[in-house]
């Protein structure tokens, strides 16, 4: 079994900066992927990074590119998302997901655990 436990969330002024952290314990899925999604009320869980442990190589949305960087520390097992430039459309439950395949998905079924998730909200 894998566990990813997330934490940063919060509320912020469009502009602002908030870093999310995931915590990676369990399974050594390491060898594997890490990711963020995010899910705004009413709409469909969207991808936004992933990283790959062994190499570090990184994948980023569009909608995401040049303001959020996700980010790895082995030593803590952990993953970050390093948000900048927040904007009201940024809100919504992130969640954390780790993949047992070393190719960097964006969708949400190439994950196979999930993290319970943190609000950011970011008000105009």
């Amino acid at each position: 079994q894998v566990q990813l436990v997330e934490s940063g969330g919060g509320l912020v002024q469009a502009g602002g900066s908030l870093r999310l952290s995931c915590v990676v314990s369990g399974r050594t899925v390491r060898h594997y992927v890490t990711g963020w999604f995010r899910q705004a009320p009413g709409k469909e869980r969207e991808f936004v990074a992933t990283v790959r442990w062994n190499d570090g190589n990184t994948k980023h949305a569009d909608s995401v590119k040049g303001r959020f960087t996700i980010t790895k520390d082995n030593a803590k097992a952990t993953v970050y998302l390093q948000m900048n430039n927040l904007k009201p459309e940024d809100t919504a439950v992130y969640y954390c997901a780790a993949g047992l395949q070393s190719s960097l998905a964006d969708i949400a079924r190439g994950y196979n655990y999930w993290g319970q998730g943190t609000q950011v909200t970011v008000s105009s």
